[in-house]
């Protein structure tokens, strides 16, 4: 569903509820931390394991899975396994928009 400036005012007015303010409080909160951010921006344009992650981060294994845990928690983030191994990729598109404006915003002067 596209959302344009005049259909997200009508869903804000209908929508008002405060569970759903909530939930965007929450998602807002979760990727106002620097390391998952760069996990997001790994996860930008590959599928990469737990074990890529943390080497391209250069932190822990368990480290990443916690904080793979959380956005996945919210479903910033999906998984599939292979094996004994885990991916990560980005859920969806809208994911990929919000971190694609985001650094947009901050680049532009």
């Amino acid at each position: 569903m596209l959302v344009t400036t005049e259909s997200f005012s009508q869903l804000i007015h209908e929508a008002t509820s405060e569970a759903m303010f909530l939930t965007m409080a929450e998602s807002f909160k979760i990727l106002a931390d620097p390391t998952r951010l760069k996990i997001l921006a790994l996860l930008f344009t590959e599928t990469l394991s737990v074990g890529e992650i943390a080497e391209h981060l250069v932190v822990s294994q368990s480290a990443v899975s916690h904080q793979l845990r959380l956005l996945r928690n919210l479903n910033i983030v999906r998984y599939r396994k292979q094996g004994r191994e885990v991916y990560y990729d980005l859920a969806d598109d809208h994911v990929r928009d919000i971190l694609q404006r985001t650094f947009e915003h901050i680049l532009h002067d």
